[in-house]
């Protein structure tokens, strides 16, 4: 979202007066994060977001996406791969007095508080699973982000199964339509009566925050200073950063050429398994080399060999 309005109205702009808004932690742990970020090369960030910011919400901070942005050498086309939330893992030992165990991937985020501890075991989680080290993370509040939506008069949406939602009871039907902040965020939640359940989630997800920078791009921001005040403050006010030591303006220079058609949607190679009377999802043959595309960025071509797994945003 930041790069697409940097793309619009320029770095000086952003970084003038809005960049102390972003909240900056260290939401990473020591052993998943990259020794040294090197903008010339791939890069990768893990996107976590969450209807609850803070380590003080209560006991229910489960992360409700999560997404691993792998960005190839030369910063021009970008992949987003979501994590299944109820992937099956091994869970190490967390900083809020977690002792470490296998359960779904979601719930790391829960056994280390939530806010900057859930962050950093989930990221241990995902660099013990994938061996992938992150150039940083970013919290994201996605119910702060209806405000951005609402501020950019909508994204458009197209709705491709009928479903109706379990939180407010909105039917979805199939077709296109500009989508409100709330109306957009209940449909990607909805995972249940969907076909291909939480991996039709997933790709709906995507799916929005291309819309999301799409609609950035088009909006004439640049014109109408009030409006352009108002989603900087919005957008900064839903994200806490950790850009591994690296300055945001130099983050945002580095990717304003990225558009938004060249983002594509991956999923992780995985399946649903009952495990004793639960529902888990487990890779499929270790991920299918995927991880280890990232690791050695290679993920254009593992895209082309493997395209049941790749999502056309």
């Amino acid at each position: 979202m930041l790069v697409a309005v940097v793309a619009v109205v320029g770095i000086k702009a952003l970084t003038a007066r809005y960049e102390r808004t972003i909240t900056r932690e260290h939401l990473l742990a020591p052993d998943a994060r990259q020794a040294r970020t090197d903008l010339s090369e791939g890069l990768n960030y893990l996107l976590v977001g969450t209807d609850r910011r803070g380590a003080t919400d209560g006991p229910d901070q489960r992360s409700d996406t999560i997404l691993i942005v792998h960005v190839p050498p030369g910063l021009r086309q970008g992949y987003l791969i979501s994590v299944p939330r109820d992937l099956l893992v091994a869970i190490p030992p967390g900083g809020n007095g977690y002792g470490g165990g296998q359960d779904k991937i979601n719930a790391a985020y829960e056994h280390g508080g939530g806010g900057q501890g859930g962050a950093r075991l989930l990221s241990a989680t995902l660099a013990r699973l994938t061996g992938i080290r992150f150039d940083g993370a970013a919290l994201v509040d996605f119910a702060g982000f209806k405000r951005v939506i609402d501020l950019l008069g909508g994204i458009r949406m197209c709705v491709d199964t009928e479903v109706r939602s379990i939180h407010t009871g909105t039917l979805f039907t199939p077709g296109c339509e500009q989508m409100g902040g709330a109306r957009a965020l209940d449909y990607v939640r909805q995972r249940y009566h969907l076909p291909g359940g939480d991996y039709d989630r997933q790709r709906h997800q995507q799916q929005m925050l291309r819309a999301l920078l799409e609609r950035a791009g088009e909006t004439d921001l640049r014109s109408d200073p009030v409006k352009l005040d108002r989603v900087l403050r919005a957008v900064g006010g839903s994200l806490t950063l950790d850009t591994n030591g690296v300055p945001v303006e130099d983050l945002l220079m580095a990717l304003r050429s990225l558009p938004a058609e060249r983002l594509s949607g991956v999923q992780v190679p995985s399946y649903p398994q009952t495990i004793d009377g639960v529902s888990y999802v487990v890779l499929d043959n270790g991920g299918s080399g995927l991880f280890d595309a990232v690791r050695g960025d290679r993920v254009p071509g593992w895209a082309q060999a493997n395209a049941r797994w790749v999502i056309r945003l």
